[in-house]
């Protein structure tokens, strides 16, 4: 395992991220994925896709990343999505002040639960200093900060409008529609891989966090009362919890469990919220997370996001400190129902009875040839007010008047005015809130997470080698192809056809003949290239069957391939359909020297 300095140097020499804007000074918070790093990220990204759109049978959009000032004050961003901001009277930067305790206090992992009252208080206890310039911060305004960044819809000052915090605001918005694609029928899924912003106080620790980053979330649309999900299909996946209680406890510890027992013993509160954490243990495991820096921590209460009834975040060990790389929320109903009351179309699902049922219904037909001399304008206000408490409260109407709010204004009409009653009707269905159940992914953290767990440095051939042990269907590049010399055209014709064959096969070929084949070996070796095929004389100049070796990256260890099965046992690696060491028993083992550098 390497510092966090030896991955950041080889992120940038070997072109998986770097700052962006070098030629202009740069600009803090933002980073470019280089060749390998975009390649890495698409991996990842189809992965996801894989398992949570395709494998779960869910549908996929791609929203607007700017959406109007409306959404967001529905959605309470404009008033809920804020960190806490102190700013130093000397050299006027601002800092993350819940960041700064929890460098400062070893024992304090999550200031953000504590409010900013307590975390003023803190600063001041501990007499912190600013980073930047070193004056104390101690009785400087610990403030809220918005997190969004703010634009203009159209020419001049235009519409107010929003970069998303999140992408899960464009699949709520278009629920009308999504709920029509779905057929009406819950529960269904809609997935969304896609830009996100937002205005850090403070960004630091290269991708980790960062003002322009990719999500992939999944938001699941159920049934409370009905919908369960197949928890059959995790229940024995093993996961490591960090529940709230164990973090309260001056002892506490992990617990190590399954998904079943966790939802057994109620340490997970939904079925729905812990069904996802099962899959999504899974998933990491199969693109390379090292399992035993990982585990599912719970939000304490002071931190859960505005709209979260439960959520827990998977975590991954880096560098010593423990980062978040999903979050897995219960979001209720909040979404929808704020959003209906906003917007101007229907957020709800009409569940069809399996028969019509018959039902008393209070209801109320107001007299407006009553109502709109009386009160004018305000008229068809009360009205609607009438017919909301008429639904909510029958026994508002049992006297000689009723009052209702409208605006804050109370107005009391006659009972006769509002011409209430009680009526039998016979109902199809209803119409009903769906809850919410999100799993939301950071793909650069898990980025950032696949490159710091599959950091290696070993010892090949006498001198230390530094490698990436990423899974084939993560790695930036599947396999290099080298002729042994550039010299020789006989080599260099094969190396050429191998490559042209398994990029044709939908196989991620680099071909290299520049510098000793040691130095190849060690360039792909950093970018974790699981396989390298080199065509050599030996290969060629047999009687037989032509045949070119095959290196494993971890090991480093060779074999000897025929020519025409390079393809297909390569195919077979990548698909996880067997092993480099079963490849190995199979064909034999080349004892060369050509590591070398």
């Amino acid at each position: 395992m390497g510092t966090q300095r030896d991955l950041m140097e080889l992120a940038k020499r070997r072109g998986f991220f770097f700052g962006s804007n070098g030629a202009y000074g740069g600009t803090a918070g933002f980073y470019t994925f280089g060749p390998e790093g975009a390649a890495l990220k698409h991996n990842v990204e189809s992965a996801w896709r894989d398992q949570f759109t395709v494998r779960l049978g869910n549908d996929e959009i791609e929203a607007p990343t700017i959406m109007p000032e409306a959404v967001f004050e529905a959605s309470g961003h404009l008033d809920g999505f804020d960190d806490m901001l102190v700013e130093c009277a000397e050299c006027g930067t601002s800092h993350r002040a819940d960041h700064l305790i929890e460098d400062a206090v070893d024992e304090i992992e999550d200031a953000e639960a504590l409010g900013s009252k307590k975390v003023g208080d803190l600063i001041a206890e501990h007499d912190l200093a600013c980073p930047t310039c070193g004056a104390s911060l101690a009785g400087e305004p610990v403030e809220d900060f918005n997190l969004m960044f703010e634009t203009s819809i159209g020419p001049g000052t235009g519409q107010p409008g929003y970069m998303r915090p999140e992408t899960a605001q464009g699949i709520f918005v278009e629920f009308p529609r999504l709920k029509e694609y779905a057929r009406g029928q819950l529960p269904f899924g809609v997935t969304q891989i896609g830009t996100a912003y937002r205005n850090e106080i403070s960004p630091r620790r290269g991708i980790i966090r960062v003002r322009e980053f990719t999500q992939a979330e999944l938001e699941q649309f159920i049934d409370p009362k009905e919908d369960e999900p197949p928890l059959g299909e995790v229940e024995d996946v093993a996961v490591t919890l960090y529940p709230a209680t164990e973090q309260h406890d001056a002892d506490g510890d992990y617990l190590t469990t399954t998904i079943g027992e966790a939802v057994e013993k109620e340490v997970i509160g939904s079925p729905w919220v812990a069904y996802f954490m099962g899959v999504a243990q899974g998933w990491y495991e199969r693109v390379g997370v090292d399992m035993d820096r990982f585990r599912f921590r719970q939000h304490l209460a002071g931190e859960r996001a505005h709209y979260a009834a439960d959520c827990w975040d998977a975590e991954s060990e880096i560098d010593g400190n423990w980062i978040e790389i999903a979050g897995f929320a219960y979001r209720s109903d909040y979404d929808l129902l704020k959003h209906g009351a906003y917007a101007e179309d229907r957020f709800t699902v009409f569940k069809r009875y399996d028969e019509p049922v018959t039902v008393e219904k209070a209801v109320v037909d107001p007299d407006m040839s009553a109502l709109g001399p009386e009160f004018g304008g305000t008229a068809s206000d009360i009205a609607a007010a009438l017919e909301a408490l008429a639904d909510a409260d029958p026994d508002a109407f049992d006297g000689d008047e009723v009052t209702v709010d409208v605006d804050g204004e109370r107005y009391s009409v006659d009972t006769d005015v509002a011409n209430f009653a009680v009526e039998t009707q016979t109902e199809a269905g209803e119409h009903i809130t769906p809850h919410v159940v999100e799993p939301s992914f950071g793909v650069g953290r898990t980025v950032y997470t696949l490159l710091e767990h599959g950091y290696r440095e070993d010892e090949v051939d006498g001198e230390t080698r530094t490698y990436l042990s990423l899974a084939p269907e993560i790695a930036p590049t599947t396999v290099a192809v080298f002729p042994l010399v550039s010299n020789d055209d006989a080599l260099v014709d094969v190396a050429t056809d191998i490559s042209r064959t398994l990029r044709q096969a939908g196989v991620s070929v680099s071909y290299d003949d520049s510098g000793s084949i040691g130095r190849r070996y060690r360039r792909q070796d950093e970018v974790g290239t699981p396989f390298c095929v080199t065509v050599d004389q030996d290969g060629l100049e047999g009687d037989g069957q032509n045949t070119v070796t095959l290196r494993e990256r971890d090991s480093a260890a060779q074999i000897r391939l025929p020519l025409d099965r390079v393809a297909d046992e390569i195919a077979a690696l990548v698909a996880d359909e067997q092993t480099f060491d079963e490849l190995h028993g199979r064909y034999s083992a080349v004892d060369t020297d050509v590591t070398a550098a």
